[in-house]
């Protein structure tokens, strides 16, 4: 029976969450597709904005899916208590306990189902819309498109004019340093790119060496480069941390590590990505425990309000804990896994007084 009835728990509660992520995601759609019909421009017409907003959805559906689990759950559960189905549930011997336990397995598939999308299909997609949207608005216009990018490669500070999604860097400068962090070399180039085999191709290149009695210049037409920063880590530095996956964000952590550059915003955003894992568990266990208590006896609508509550509240206080911890420096550890144990411990306090009572 108990295996019957996990199925049943489960199943109910997948249905509801993602019955409520579909609301959820048709506002924010809705939402996203109106703010981009401020940035119509060139080729990026309101076909193109409405492209832009779809491909966006599996990002969105990550990002919203704590919420969503919260909201979901509050629902199912609200529905069977409504129909006395827990009533006959604990008649049938089952504590809350085990109860719990099954909610916590629904929200592991959750969690699986937010990895695939984390992982592989959000990011990607994300990526890909920014970019199209931008080739469409500045198309015919090569010298707007793209973003300039300072980044460093050992002892080679790297300032890029534009960055676009061929790898067109336009102008690029290069200042050499030596081991004592003095200037030894400074290095331009009118046209730059990388090629199929990741090696920097510099056209036009001219270099001012700085030595300890004289300076001399070069100038050479079409020179090759080697760099450990390569296509993928550019790219990197483009986009948001929120829209990087897993992969991405420990590569790129790696890099800035290695160039002893600052890393505490990557690393917040990489172990809040691990950390959200339990968050998505503890959901669905904190819903019953409100069920339980103090929302046992009202309607459908405030539970749902509650559940909203609930959650704009913890994220809230969830994105103060990352700020103040990029801006003082915390531990990225402590300052990403802080919140969502908080919230777990809360959820498991609430169960204990429940089943004490």
């Amino acid at each position: 029976m108990n295996t019957i009835l996990s199925k049943y728990i489960i199943k109910s509660i997948l249905v509801s969450v993602f019955l409520v992520m579909a609301v959820l995601l048709s506002i924010t759609m809705l939402y996203e597709f109106i703010s981009q019909l401020g940035n119509l421009q060139g080729n990026f017409g309101v076909t193109e904005a409405f492209v832009f907003s779809l491909l966006r959805l599996p990002q969105l559906t990550f990002e919203m899916l704590p919420i969503s689990i919260l909201i979901g759950s509050l629902f199912c559960l609200g529905m069977l208590t409504s129909n006395s189905e827990l009533v006959i549930i604990h008649s049938a011997g089952i504590s809350i306990k085990q109860l719990a336990k099954m909610l916590a397995i629904s929200g592991f598939f959750i969690a699986l189902f937010s990895i695939l999308l984390g992982e592989f299909v959000g990011p990607s997609l994300d990526y890909y819309a920014r970019n199209m949207r931008d080739e469409a608005r500045y198309i015919g216009n090569e010298a707007d498109f793209g973003n300039a990018v300072w980044v460093k490669d050992a002892n080679t500070i790297i300032h890029l004019e534009r960055v676009n999604t061929d790898y067109d860097f336009g102008s690029i400068y290069m200042f050499h340093l030596n081991d004592d962090k003095s200037l030894k070399s400074i290095a331009v180039a009118e046209n730059s790119g990388i090629d199929a085999n990741e090696k920097w191709v510099l056209e036009n290149f001219r270099e001012t060496k700085f030595e300890d009695d004289k300076v001399s210049r070069s100038s050479v037409d079409l020179i090759n480069e080697t760099f450990e920063l390569n296509s993928d880590l550019l790219g990197v530095t483009l986009v948001k941390p929120i829209s990087l996956s897993v992969r991405e964000l420990i590569g790129y952590v790696d890099y800035l590590n290695k160039n002893d550059l600052s890393s505490n915003r990557y690393e917040v955003e990489l172990w809040s990505r691990v950390s959200s894992l339990l968050t998505i568990l503890t959901m669905p266990i904190l819903a019953l425990s409100f069920v339980y208590s103090s929302l046992r006896s009202v309607g459908t609508g405030t539970r749902l309000t509650i559940g909203l509550i609930i959650g704009l509240v913890y994220f809230l206080l969830r994105e103060l804990v990352f700020n103040y911890g990029q801006v003082y420096g915390f531990n990225s550890i402590i300052t990403a896994w802080t919140p969502p144990l908080l919230l777990f411990l809360f959820a498991i306090l609430r169960l204990k007084r429940i089943r004490y009572r």
